[in-house]
């Protein structure tokens, strides 16, 4: 097939992308023998529009995919969407204008289906668009029945195992989205804010001066906390304080967790402003005040400032204080405060029964299962390390929400027994069917459904079964679990990493994966922050970048930056994976005509190769097992960088200007340059493959490949032993160095590239660097449009520069009367 003189991605990408779809090009093949390498790719949210910062990532999974697949791997490489819980709630509350209250629970339920299925399309559209060798036979969907039967079956088992248990507790509650959330979806938000100084009255007539910035929590104060050393306030532990303008009496109490230095040293202890006063309220027995109720209101606690929101009770009750002659000052001061990560909302503590799953009974088991993977990069593994051994709750994963997996069980109205589903009845809605059973501790059959679903991490965290489908497939699981490898973000190994490890040794007692490679995050172009795409997506919509400059070289941008760095969207660098791609065009379209007409096989005589020919083929082999190495290192960033240094430096400015004229010759003097550009060129195909995938694949099938085959199924490149030879590369790139003093003399006398010189004469000491140089003259002359090149012992005619240190001296003789052929 004849390459066309222009390249056209707009075209050819989208006709490519329908023939590995028709070819089933990457499909898995559970028969096939050898190494499987199975990756459990994380499943997107559906919460909005996919973004620049989504390819980026999900591009670096497709790297590895498709150099395993090329080194023989049978590559198992799905893809999920994760569409049950909170984030597609929020999508349809943000779309349709409705809530579940307002629409009814499953009216609600039902638009939360069809607007996911509607996104998860747009979702599949750009993957594929993309290039990412996804086997679609083998999607899922967070939700569907599988998932939902999965995540049910866990839930049971881990309630048997006594490992999922039900408790009335403060919880981390969002006012916000209005349910519980995990510790894990805590962010820390830095805000400016006011510390206030209060005065706390004593019963001597004195005040106990206290700083606190949430003065809307006096309400709920039910103690005054100070260090037991603190000497300043010894003599008050076991006394009472006042709460100003509420007038509850609270016992001043001791414990070594108050900060001495810490704003006056006394501090409030309320039901709840953090963590720290839910630890104080279990430890000291403390009673229980909700001032703040599931709404982000005051509640009847807090007597005339109810009904306020937190902010709106802050101002006023910071006035009422200032009225009473109670606040004593205030002072700006910088805050980090815990909000949900989904919103940003501050987060409250309130007092809910929920579901948790016991996590910190494991901490020494968990760290262990982390320590048994493979991190890349391996500075990651610390982020996993320290989140479990700074974990201080257990598991919640109740959510006070409608769409997502419900709870499979059932509560006795008489006794308050919990009755589970069977099995067998999974997946259950127990607001839409009965328990199987009557009550076992006393026979009632009056039941209240469990009404909240779980937290989309209890789902999520079973990925590698749902898609090694365990209840439909166990052949296919067994096959591809543990999976090789665990693609995904920095910011979710609190979470889809830690809940993943979590069930699989609560289930299983074996680590769900071999490897974890974490991607960073792609940055708006100011460098500003994360893009998010339930808050906008960013500046560019990606199928509108791919459409503009190739999804080829939006991959090239992708490839830029390594596993665990967060890469600025670059518009430039985009620009110079499309001027690569158009680049490698012309390059393989100016080789087609020499290649159709090689022969094929090396040459036999070692006379065919010219030094440059040499260096080519050396260099080539030098670079198939750098790059080679840097992959089976997952650093594919630097693979890519020097792939692209070879082909511009080597192979296209300099090998094709040295050789060109022996090519265009033809005959038995141009067999080694037409052998050597051929290897070169279809390396580099090949070592491209992965970052490049539609062009490499026009080119491979244009010039190398058989009827049907694809670059994509074609061996890795190793190269041959017989190339390597240090002393052609040494060699080699003097030559280099001469026709780079050759061109900055063009340059600097406003000359161009292609002028002919005089005779070019290179004046060298060393015998051996002579009879080198002198058997690369035709090389030489080629690169540099010399009319000849001589090499001397002494120098002979003008000086124009000097290369390796003085070695070798370049000088120009007097022009020849008839130009060279």
């Amino acid at each position: 097939m004849s390459l066309p003189k222009r390249y056209n991605p707009t075209t050819a990408e989208p006709a490519r992308r329908d023939q590995w779809l028709a070819d089933g090009i990457y499909h898995f093949n559970p028969d096939q023998s050898g190494v499987i390498y199975s990756i459990d790719t994380p499943p997107p949210t559906v919460s909005g529009h996919l973004h620049l910062g989504h390819v980026y990532s999900y591009s670096h999974t497709d790297f590895m995919a498709r150099f395993m697949r090329m080194n023989g791997r049978n590559v198992f490489y799905p893809m999920g969407f994760d569409d049950n819980g909170l984030p597609t709630e929020r999508l349809v509350e943000r779309r349709e204008n409705i809530t579940a209250a307002l629409a009814g629970r499953q009216a609600f339920i039902e638009r939360c289906l069809a607007v996911s299925e509607e996104a998860e399309k747009d979702y599949r559209e750009l993957w594929q668009r993309l290039g990412l060798s996804i086997d679609w036979r083998y999607s899922y969907r967070s939700i569907d029945a599988h998932s939902r039967k999965l995540a049910q079956w866990s839930f049971i088992d881990l309630y048997h195992k006594g490992l999922a248990y039900q408790q009335e507790a403060p919880a981390i509650w969002c006012p916000e989205c209005q349910t519980a959330i995990a510790q894990a979806e805590l962010n820390d938000l830095e805000r400016e804010a006011a510390f206030y100084t209060l005065a706390f009255g004593l019963d001597d007539d004195r005040t106990l001066e206290i700083a606190t910035t949430r003065p809307e929590l006096l309400p709920a104060c039910v103690a005054v906390f100070v260090h037991p050393e603190d000497g300043r306030f010894t003599h008050l532990i076991g006394r009472q304080a006042m709460v100003p303008l509420f007038g509850q009496r609270v016992s001043i109490l001791a414990d070594p967790e108050a900060d001495p230095a810490k704003g006056t040293g006394a501090v409030m202890c309320c039901t709840f402003g953090d963590q720290t006063d839910v630890a104080w309220w279990h430890i000291h027995r403390l009673p229980l005040i909700e001032a703040i109720g599931r709404d982000g209101r005051l509640t009847t606690a807090a007597a005339a400032f109810a009904g306020h929101t937190v902010p709106e009770a802050r101002t006023a009750i910071v006035a009422a204080l200032r009225q009473a002659g109670q606040l004593l000052g205030s002072r700006p001061i910088a805050q980090a405060v815990r909000v949900h990560e989904r919103c940003d909302t501050p987060v409250e503590y309130i007092v809910a029964r929920q579901w948790f799953i016991r996590v910190l009974d494991f901490k020494e088991e968990l760290l262990a299962a982390g320590e048994q993977i493979s991190w890349q990069p391996p500075h990651m593994a610390a982020r996993y390390r320290q989140w479990v051994e700074n974990l201080a709750w257990d598991w919640g994963i109740s959510r006070q929400r409608t769409f997502g997996v419900p709870f499979p069980a059932w509560t006795c109205a008489a006794c308050g027994q919990i009755v589970l589903a069977d099995e067998a009845d999974l997946p259950v809605d127990p607001v839409e069917s009965e328990p199987p059973r009557p009550c076992p501790a006393c026979n009632g059959r009056s039941f209240l459904p469990e009404r909240d679903v779980m937290d989309t991490w209890a789902t999520s965290s079973l990925s590698p079964q749902i898609v090694g489908q365990f209840f439909a497939d166990p052949a296919l699981y067994a096959q591809v679990y543990p999976f090789a490898l665990r693609p995904q973000a920095h910011e979710i190994i609190r979470t889809w990493a830690f809940y993943t490890i979590v069930k699989s040794h609560h289930h299983w007692g074996k680590v769900p994966f071999e490897t974890i490679a974490i991607s960073g995050w792609g940055l708006a172009p100011e460098g500003t922050g994360k893009i998010s795409k339930s808050r906008g997506g960013g500046p560019v919509a990606p199928l509108a970048m791919i459409e503009q400059y190739s999804a080829d070289a939006v991959r090239y941008w992708a490839a830029s930056t390594g596993f665990g760095r967060d890469a600025v969207i670059s518009e430039e660098k985009v620009q110079a994976g499309a001027k690569l791609v158009t680049k490698l065009w012309n390059v393989a379209r100016f080789s087609q005509r020499f290649l159709e007409t090689a022969e094929t096989g090396k040459p036999e005589s070692p006379h065919a190769f010219t030094l440059g020919d040499r260096w080519l083929l050396a260099r080539t082999q030098q670079l198939i097992e750098r790059v080679t190495a840097l992959m089976w290192d997952y650093d594919y960033a630097t693979a890519k960088s020097e792939t692209e240094t070879f082909f511009w430096s080597v192979l296209a400015d300099n090998y094709l200007e040295m050789a060109k004229q022996r090519l265009y010759d033809g005959g038995p003097s141009g067999d080694g340059a037409r052998f050597a550009l051929g290897e070169a060129l279809l390396a580099t195909l090949k070592l491209f493959a992965p970052f490049l995938p539609f062009v490499t694949e026009q080119i491979y099938e244009g010039l190398f490949a058989a009827a049907g085959d694809s670059i994509h199924r074609a061996a890795w490149p190793v190269g041959d032993e017989s190339w390597r030879d240090d002393t052609a590369v040494a060699h080699g790139n003097l030559l280099i160095d001469i026709a780079t003093a050759v061109r900055r003399y063009k340059s600097e006398h406003n000359l161009s590239l292609g002028a002919e010189l005089p005779p070019l004469i290179l004046a060298a000491q060393d015998a051996d660097l002579v009879q080198a140089l002198a058997a690369a003259a035709s090389d030489l002359q080629s690169i540099t449009r010399a009319q000849t090149v001589r090499v001397e012992a002494a120098l002979a005619g003008r000086v124009v520069g000097e290369v390796d240190n003085g070695r070798i001296t370049l000088c120009l003789g007097t022009p020849d009367t008839q130009p060279s052929n």
